[in-house]
Formats: structure tokens, sequence, C-alpha cells
């Protein structure tokens, strides 16, 4: 998860990386920050909680310059803390530098170590930080070459954008696990964010997505220059799709909303139900279940109403505060639901806990049967590229079946959309990944390397 802006050639550089934050608040609510420049120094500002909560105007007093970068923050690797906030800054011979990441790196712990017995102190236990350390310590004469010795030397998911005192660099890896897009701004300056709703809300025209392996370089008076640094080997995370992106956004040229329909149309046809009305879990089965609903021919409603004020419990930290969240969070509409054979559709299946609930609630308000659909595959491995599923103990799927899990959370059934469903939703023209369903950890290793620093 997490989300990353670059934003570079405005005046108004620090508080267009806080809209475009803003828009991409769903990607992470722990911390936020931004690091500008002004061309002789780099100020940088951030603070634990939401956007709004954390930037002012005397934040934007210190943000001076026409460049900037900007971070929000999802835990997968670290701790919960402000020392680990990004954007990460520090000093080094060449002058200045910031850096903001979403990703995780699976060779942390190795390229870590190495750093340590060559004399490197870590502040924070982030991947990222790996990041600064091997910037600095490279040999190389140029900064762009520090860079790219630097990315020789990780491996994994991530799409950096890395701040000078006069220049930004934005970097995707070689398989394009993470979005990133490349923008134009209204006054002439550049905008890169991990997905394209940040755009819209800035008013910046979408130029094109940053290809798999691809650096951009931004410098005065220049167009964005692109580096090819790796051949691509393109296995976008499908999990964008599924979850984590804004219906809104576009990734990878293929609109969000429109492959959650095309889920749940397929959902429709694999695991269908004869109900009175779906209902999706509101807000990311919303597509989904409508697809499900014209699949199979039955009543669409809105008959679960969602607290917008509370944070979305997949990305909380503990167990307890997600169950809690649960009941603070969704609420059905009793008149709509009661006396009916209900389909409830949820975008995926992870540790089932707010399944249970919702199903529990919907008995509650009268449902006669409560029939459970998932628009995505069972997710039975962990995946190692930047989701919150960290060991298999955790995903119910990885132990029960479909009717176990059904009888554990008291639903009539339960059925996932396929692997070969999903494929066919999104397009068989990628190879995406989809690890979390088939276990093909294609980066490197194997899901119980020790390297994998997910948590």
């Amino acid at each position: 998860m997490c989300a990353i802006v670059g934003v570079y050639g405005s005046e108004n550089a620090s508080k267009i990386a806080y809209y475009s934050l803003f828009s991409l608040q769903h990607r992470g609510q722990e911390s936020s920050g931004i690091s500008s420049s002004d061309g002789a120094r780099i100020h940088t500002f951030k603070k634990r909680g939401l956007v709004t909560e954390i930037f002012d105007e005397d934040a934007f007093g210190v943000l001076k310059g026409n460049m900037a970068i900007g971070h929000n923050r999802y835990s997968t690797a670290g701790d919960d803390s402000i020392l680990d906030a990004q954007p990460v800054f520090a000093r080094y011979k060449l002058g200045e530098i910031s850096v903001a990441h979403n990703g995780n790196l699976i060779n942390k712990n190795e390229v870590r170590g190495e750093l340590i017995a060559n004399g490197a102190i870590f502040q924070t236990d982030m991947d990222t930080e790996n990041i600064v350390h091997l910037i600095a310590k490279s040999k190389k004469d140029a900064l762009i070459d520090r860079i790219k010795d630097m990315l020789t030397k990780i491996e994994g998911a991530y799409c950096l954008v890395i701040q000078s005192r006069k220049k930004m660099f934005a970097i995707r890896d070689r398989f394009g696990i993470r979005p990133m897009s490349l923008g134009k701004l209204p006054d002439g300056g550049y905008i890169v964010a991990s997905e394209t709703c940040a755009f819209d809300l800035v008013g910046a025209e979408f130029i094109r997505d940053v290809r798999a392996g691809e650096m951009l370089v931004f410098e005065d008076g220049k167009e964005p220059k692109s580096i090819q640094i790796f051949e691509p080997d393109f296995h976008p995370c499908a999990f964008e799709y599924i979850y984590f992106a804004r219906p809104d956004s576009i990734i990878d040229g293929k609109n969000v909303y429109k492959m959650r329909l095309k889920m749940g149309e397929r959902l429709a046809k694999e695991v269908p139900c004869d109900v009175d009305i779906v209902l999706p879990v509101p807000d990311s089965g919303v597509a989904a279940a409508k697809g499900y609903a014209d699949g199979i021919g039955a009543k669409f409603e809105m008959g679960i109403v969602r607290n917008h004020y509370v944070g979305r419990t997949f990305i909380e930290p503990t167990q307890e505060i997600r169950e809690l969240k649960v009941k603070l969070k969704l609420s059905p509409i009793k008149h709509l639901i009661e006396g009916k054979k209900v389909a409830i559709i949820d975008d995926s299946l992870v540790r089932g806990t707010t399944s249970k609930q919702i199903v529990r609630m919907l008995k509650e308000a009268g449902a006669t049967e409560v029939h459970m659909r998932i628009a995505a595959p069972e997710i039975k491995y962990p995946c190692r590229y930047g989701i919150d599923t960290p060991t298999t103990v955790e995903l119910i799927s990885s132990t029960l079946n479909p009717n176990e899990i059904a009888d554990k959370m008291g639903a009539d059934s339960l059925g996932f959309l396929s692997i070969d469903g999903l494929q066919d939703a999104l397009g068989r023209e990628r190879k995406y990944s989809l690890v979390s369903f088939d276990g093909n950890y294609f980066a490197g290793g194997n899901a119980n390397s020790p390297s994998c620093s997910i948590g």
C-alpha cells in the first residue's frame, strides 16, 4: 500500500502534494509527510495521523519551493512510530536528499546486514532507510549514478520518488507491481502519483503510466527525461483492482470501477445463488455487487450504511481495533433486509473478521438467508510485496475450505471468484501478480524466505 506523490516545477508544489495526498488517503492512514525544496535546502514536515490533521498554514510556511514529494504511510515493514513516517531526509556527501517509497523490498535484511557491517547506523526498521544508505555509500560521483547503483542492490516491489535540492527522480520497479502515473499540471509543472485520482483533484492532465523498470528525471527547464533502467517483466498487482485503488482511478490503462464490475459479473456466472436482494459491503464491494446483481438478475440495494468517519478496518494494525471498527463502521438497513434472502458481496476475504460480523448483523436485521460471495479468489498465501498478510495463519482460506468458512461465519453459503475468472475479468494480455492466490513468488525466493520483511 502507501501513497506517494512528486511535484516538480510548480510555485504551489507543497500544496499540490497536500491535495494529492488527501485524495490518496485510502492508501495509508498512519502518518503523512511532505518534503519540499527551494533549490538551496530541503524542508520536511511529517507527523502521525491523517493528511488534514497534519498540515496547516504553519507547515506550508516551512514547505517552500517549486518541488515537493509526499507520502501517506501504511505499515507493512517497520514500526508504528513517527520515526517510520516518510519522506526520509538525510544529509550526505553530495548535499541533501529526501526519499518516499511505496512497496516492500524482499532482500531488506540481507542489504541491511551488509550496511551495518560496513558501519551504517539505522534509526528505523523501514526498508526505505536502506535506500538512503545505499545512495549515500555509493562511490559514484553523480546522484543519478548513485541511484542507479542503489537500484542494482534492491529487489522487490517499489515505486520511489527521490528529491535532491534541484532535481526529482521517479522510479518504478521492473515488475511494475505498484502503480505510478505521470501528469502535467495546469501551470506547466509535472506530477507523479500512485493513482490518477490525485490528478483529478489538482487539475492535472494524465500523460501516461510510468513504465516498469523506468526512471524519470525532472530538472529545471527540461522535459522529464526517461531512462529505462531495467528490462520490464510486467506483473502489476491484481489487488490494486480488487481492493486498494479508488474506483475512479485508472491503473495501467484500466478503470478500477469497470474491472470490479467485470469481477462481479464473472462471479455471478461461477457461483450464482437464489436471493431476493444483493448487497455490497461498502465501499470497495459496490461495483462487484452491481455486476453480480446484474448477472443473476436480482435487485441491487445499498442495504448497509457505512460511517465514513471511521477508517478502513483492513489497514488497522491490530486485530482488536479491526473488530471494534466493524461495529462502528457498518450498519444494516433493517426494512430492506427483514424477511429477505440476501447475497452480500465483498471484494476479498482475508481474516474473516469483518465478514463474520456482517453475516451476524444481517441475520439480526431479519435476513432469512445470507449468502456470502467474494469477488476475488481465496487468499491462501502471504504477500511479500506490500500487502498486510504477513503469515499464513492469519489467512482463513489457507486452513479452511469455503464450506468450513461459511459454517464458521454463520453464512448459508460462501463462494469465491476463481483465479481463471479473475484473469479473464482483468484481461489475459498481462501477467498479473497473483501471489496471494497462487503462491507464485516471481520476484526472488519463496514465501518463507528470511528476507521477507512484511510486518
